[in-house]
């Protein structure tokens, strides 16, 4: 790129997924961690990074072996057809990778036969022999002690008992070293509890040798210096990073793309695989004097209402289903809204049924239909100039300016749920700017300049929520703008949706069917309960309401049935601070309140008139209920709950004593 005159080099971005083992069809947690990669590599991509993005398949080892065998197929054959059904998953769920590692690729196995080789030459793999037990899916060897119930402590499987030669590496020779990174670099290991975990449970107590080659099967890349060995999975499989970018290929063009992109900026991945990227990988690497990858981020586990996914317990949501009927952004959404990244979240069919309807439908597809709608009415859809600016519209272009701060400052953190809510508070906003203009009015009254100030503020925020949700839903964001009839350039950039005013008007708008039709929940429900495999979560909703009517009925009257903790820390209560409050007209009992988060203001209606002036609540810190599904109340949306106690006669909101800032977690 030049820029005056001057080469201007792009940083780069180097940014990989964990590589899956292709034993049989991926579900919707691979999807999860794939889908995090992706948006986090369009982000970068927006923000003007040289972007790389590794995706691939783990395809050695005697689990796929066996699986192969047992159906009568050679190991490449059983692999390709599962192979193209994930990349098939891949190109549906419009990710973006820059390129896929199959470990059976000669530019792969090859290299790896080279780094073998060198690490045995200087010592750090040597020869000897391995007696204890094996965990087949897990490909991992486990002492006595390590053992839960005799069974493997990570997959619960069985294990047995293997007595084979075999070559080592010599793990403890770079332990001290590896615990001293991590306190050198303290953002090497994310989550921070991860971090804690691999040096209490693994670095600290000692790490053993490695065994990194096995002789009981051959469907390996064979050792050149022993070839009955073939190179054992972890040394093989994690070496993927960097046989893709071209290490040790021979080729100058290839081994200047290695220079250019690594280190890796973030190995992303699930949280169950964080000790082979944390420990066994760096101190490969270390070996082969290479720099360290900068970071490896362990999110959490997707589970259902039964616990982890698992073929056994027939939970296992394929992702393909969700994506035939309500597409891949819907699935995107959910997945990177719903979920508090690094922690574990919950998949049920009734809670994607509402992100769709709350989030997409009643939020964003209102929003943008209606827009459209007036603008056909009030101005034959073309989006007119803006007039006169008033304090509403400055006051929004200002606050949209710290939004974009907000959302950035997320997405470095990966905080994609915490970015998305940002998103949508201009989303919410924009639904609210409609109401409080009131355009048909405006119409009606024949002001129009106002009105069509009114009408470009309009569509200049949903220009600029197209932009924030590109990497989030690639599908639904050029959508938009193809509606609002704005093609790829300047306004369409990240930069540009923090200047307010960028939006080109007279476009000719090209309205289209809703982009998120309001579901019927009982109706999908009931048709899900078809397509997917049995599971509690899927439960119809009649027998689940007629089960719980029962079980409150069978209560003795004044008892509150009892609950356990884990349906408390569903509860998200927050200190918030009231900024304002007023009444809503015609509703004697209700308080329109805005409440300060701190880093938000959230619109709560409240039934407190009766107890509280509007006066008496400004600058009082209340407990918020900040994580309740939005609802409108008077045609006046509510955005959570502020908690009081009462009697018959008397009402007193529950405040907060003592010097304590606004947002902080009520625990």
């Amino acid at each position: 790129m030049l820029h005056g005159g001057t080469m201007v080099t792009k940083p780069t971005f180097y940014i990989t997924t964990p590589i899956y083992y292709p034993n049989d069809k991926l579900h919707i947690g691979h999807a999860y961690s794939t889908t995090v990669a992706d948006t986090l590599a369009r982000y970068k991509r927006l923000r003007g990074y040289d972007v790389r993005f590794l995706t691939g398949t783990d395809e050695h080892g005697q689990k796929l072996q066996r699986k192969a065998e047992a159906a009568g197929m050679t190991p490449l054959a059983y692999i390709d057809g599962i192979v193209e059904g994930i990349k098939k998953l891949w190109e549906r769920l419009d990710i973006s990778y820059d390129d896929f590692i199959r470990t059976t690729e000669e530019r792969h196995s090859t290299v790896v036969q080279k780094m073998f080789s060198r690490l045995l030459e200087q010592g750090d793999i040597y020869l000897d022999h391995y007696e204890g037990w094996y965990c087949t899916p897990d490909e991992s060897f486990w002492t006595e002690i390590q053992l839960k119930d005799g069974h493997c402590p990570e997959c619960g499987g069985e294990v047995e008992w293997v007595k084979e030669e075999g070559y080592f590496f010599r793990m403890g020779k770079y332990a001290d070293r590896l615990v001293q990174y991590y306190k050198d670099h303290p953002e090497f290991l994310e989550p921070e509890s991860r971090k804690h975990e691999m040096l209490n449970n693994f670095l600290l107590p000692g790490l053993e040798d490695l065994c990194v080659s096995r002789t009981t099967f051959d469907w390996g890349i064979p050792v050149r210096e022993n070839p009955k060995h073939v190179i054992y999975v972890w040394l093989d499989a994690l070496s993927n990073y960097i046989t893709a970018l071209g290490y040790l290929s021979g080729d100058p063009e290839l081994e200047a793309r290695f220079a250019k992109y690594w280190p890796a900026d973030v190995h992303m991945m699930s949280k169950e695989i964080v000790r082979f990227h944390s420990i066994y990988w760096p101190i490969m690497l270390m070996a082969l004097d290479l720099p360290l990858p900068k970071q490896v981020v362990g999110h959490g586990w997707l589970l259902m209402k039964d616990g982890k996914m698992s073929k056994s317990k027939g939970n296992v949501i394929d992702p393909n289903q969700l994506i035939d009927r309500y597409g891949s952004d819907a699935l995107r959404y959910f997945l990177l809204r719903e979920i508090s990244f690094g922690q574990d979240g919950v998949f049920t069919y009734e809670s994607f049924m509402d992100r769709l309807n709350y989030d997409l439908a009643n939020d964003l597809g209102n929003l943008l239909h209606r827009s459209l709608a007036m603008l056909k009415k009030f101005a034959s859809g073309v989006i007119p100039e803006p007039a006169h600016l008033t304090e509403l519209e400055t006051e929004l272009r200002d606050w949209i300016v710290s939004l974009a701060d907000q959302t950035e400052a997320a997405m470095e953190r990966k905080e994609f749920s915490k970015a998305l809510e940002t998103i949508w508070q201009l989303v919410r906003r924009g639904n609210r700017y409609i109401d409080e203009t009131a355009p048909w009015a405006l119409h009606k009254a024949g002001e129009g300049e106002r009105l069509n100030t009114v009408l470009y503020t309009m569509f200049e925020v949903l220009r600029i929520v197209s932009v924030w949700m590109e990497p989030f839903m690639p599908k639904t964001a050029p959508e938009m703008r193809r509606q609002l009839g704005l093609a790829s350039g300047a306004a369409t950039t990240w930069d540009s949706a923090r200047v307010f005013g960028t939006l080109p008007p007279n476009l000719v708008t090209a309205p289209g069917e809703p982009i998120f039709p309001r579901l019927d929940v009982e109706k999908e429900l009931a048709v899900l309960g078809v397509l997917a495999l049995p599971d509690a979560s899927v439960a119809p909703a009649k027998e689940a309401n007629k089960a719980g009517d029962k079980a409150t009925q069978a209560q003795p009257e004044g008892v509150v049935s009892l609950i356990e903790i884990g349906d408390f820390t569903k509860v998200e209560l927050r200190v918030a601070e009231v900024v304002s409050a007023e009444k809503i007209a015609k509703a004697d009992k209700l308080l329109k309140l805005q409440l300060s988060l701190g880093d938000e203001v959230r619109q709560v209606v409240s039934g407190i008139a009766k107890h509280y002036a509007p006066e008496q609540l400004i600058g009082q810190k209340v407990i918020l209920v900040a994580n309740l599904k939005p609802v409108k109340l008077r045609g006046v949306e509510s955005h959570g709950m502020i908690l009081a106690a009462s009697t018959d006669t008397q009402l007193v909101l529950a405040t907060v004593s003592g010097d304590i800032p606004v947002g902080a977690k009520v625990k």
